[in-house]
């Protein structure tokens, strides 16, 4: 009999459920923030400069600092106050309560919404800590934990965030109709409870209080926002609604603003939500739109050169992308199981790459025939590319259904994680939507310009254990019909098969 308890489904529930989870901390981290904090030589900045490494360990600190049984005249608003009050030996003891483990053992769904939170920080830092100076360290700490209410969510439940971002990013469903289901609440909901609960800083239960109960002004100021080509009308319809002016200038906006760039961005630089908060952040600067995303995209690949993993997703990685794709779409069909007529076709060029001794008098027939029947067996796109003795260099040696400069490309297998490891021993590698993230980053920018799409293959072929050429395919980037997954399985083998007999003929 099953003993795992049901997810609560009230507020209530919720937060007596999130209260009592123990988030963990990078086990390298936590070592580097226990010593810091034995060293009486670091001053309080230093310590709270290595802490932002572990959002966990902040949104702890800030916590105890904030907790009932400290109630001092305000929330501390940043970790150097969080920090004083709690006491360099109580902020050890804390460290040590919290779990250090390898960082691939916290769940994948936490790691990326922290990331989120380190690239919002970032965006806030770069756009408004020099203009609000001596903010800079609200702006910072608050932009990093706004997100903080959903950490432990995450933590002890890893497969939501996955789930609400393929139903709401990926297929387009109502967000609130999805949190229902999925929680029982609306998430901003849970979200202003928990930050309320947890007493965090003020600014970042003001945030959650415009986006639950006071959206009307938000839709005033992105309604004034919308006309960013035209600063001097913007500027007249801000005079006449001195409130909405009034509204727009406080400091506490910036973390709503460094928050809604950092996600929407992780949903796509061009989609509606990322415009919307970009024109709202250009009218809070006075910046027209094109500087203001020069700016954010800046600050986007500073995020990513400090705090970007290979097995998480960074939007910065998106900014080398054509403008309109997107990472989430709607997944497409299946792509239909080959014809009768094409299996039979795919038969007759397996036969033929079967034949001995070898029919081909060079590799290009070899190659034109293999394209032939990958083409038979359903895959739309196909590149078939040679290694060169060294594994210096791969070169294109047939294609089908991709343009005509994919027959004149060269690869450097040294600029890519994945080549390099197929090119080490023959091997197969299907990209699917559950490891799209963690590969797609590995591959060079010209197969993923190529073969866009969420639905991949590749799969190395060698002459007596040395790898000798790479097939690269797909059935136009739609999701792989089974009886096409395995005729191209059986494909490669029957090429392996020709290269072994060709280079074999004549001994």
């Amino acid at each position: 009999m099953s003993t795992t308890k049901p997810m609560p489904r009230s507020l209530e529930s919720w937060i007596k459920h999130l209260d009592g989870v123990r988030l963990p901390v990078p086990a390298t981290c936590h070592e580097r923030v226990r010593r810091a904090l034995g060293d009486s030589r670091r001053s309080l900045r230093e310590i709270a400069e290595l802490t932002q490494d572990s959002p966990a360990l902040a949104l702890s600190l800030l916590r105890e600092a904030n907790s009932s049984s400290n109630m001092l005249a305000s929330p501390a608003e940043s970790l150097e106050v969080a920090l004083t009050r709690v006491g360099l030996k109580r902020a050890e003891t804390l460290l040590n309560r919290l779990p250090a483990v390898h960082e691939s053992d916290i769940p994948q769904g936490l790691r990326q919404l922290q990331l989120i939170g380190q690239h919002a920080a970032q965006q806030a830092s770069g756009l408004f800590a020099a203009r609000l100076a001596r903010l800079w360290q609200e702006i910072h700490w608050n932009s990093l934990l706004f997100l903080s209410p959903l950490w432990p969510l995450l933590a002890s439940q890893p497969q939501l965030f996955e789930s609400w971002e393929q139903r709401v990013l990926g297929k387009g469903e109502p967000a609130r109709t999805v949190e229902l289901e999925l929680l029982g609440v609306p998430l901003l909901t849970l979200c202003q409870a928990v930050a309320e609960h947890w007493r965090l800083p003020e600014w970042i239960i003001q945030g959650y209080r415009l986006l639950n109960s006071d959206r009307r002004m938000l839709v005033r100021a992105l309604h004034v926002a919308r006309d960013n080509e035209h600063p001097l009308h913007q500027q007249q319809l801000l005079d006449a609604d001195p409130t909405l002016r009034r509204w727009l200038t406080q400091p506490s906006n910036t973390i709503l603003l460094a928050n809604g760039l950092a996600l929407s961005a992780h949903d796509g630089w061009n989609c509606g939500h990322s415009l919307r908060w970009q024109r709202l952040t250009g009218l809070f600067l006075h910046l027209p739109l094109a500087e203001l995303q020069q700016q954010v995209h800046q600050h986007s690949v500073s995020s990513a050169h400090q705090h970007a993993r290979n097995d998480l997703w960074h939007p910065a990685l998106a900014l080398l992308w054509p403008w309109s794709r997107r990472r989430l779409q709607a997944e497409p069909a299946a792509a239909p199981a080959p014809s009768s007529q094409a299996m039979e076709n795919w038969r007759k060029h397996c036969a033929e790459l079967l034949r001995e001794p070898s029919p081909y008098t060079n590799v290009v027939q070899l190659a034109a025939c293999a394209r032939d029947a990958l083409q038979g067996c359903g895959m739309r796109r196909a590149l078939l590319l040679l290694a060169d003795r060294n594994h210096n260099r791969l070169l294109a040696q047939q294609s089908a259904g991709l343009p005509a400069e994919a027959n004149r490309l060269q690869l450097d297998p040294s600029q890519s994680q994945v080549l390099r490891r197929l090119l080490t021993q023959p091997a197969q590698l299907r990209l699917g939507p559950d490891n799209f993230t963690q590969f797609s980053p590995l591959l060079p920018g010209q197969i993923k310009e190529l073969f866009p799409g969420h639905h991949l293959l590749l799969r190395s072929i060698a002459i007596n254990g040395r790898t000798v050429m790479l097939v690269i395919a797909d059935q136009n980037g739609a999701p792989f019909s089974d009886l096409s997954l395995r005729a191209f399985t059986k494909t490669a083998q029957c090429i392996e098969r020709a290269l072994g007999n060709f280079a074999n003929r004549g001994r």
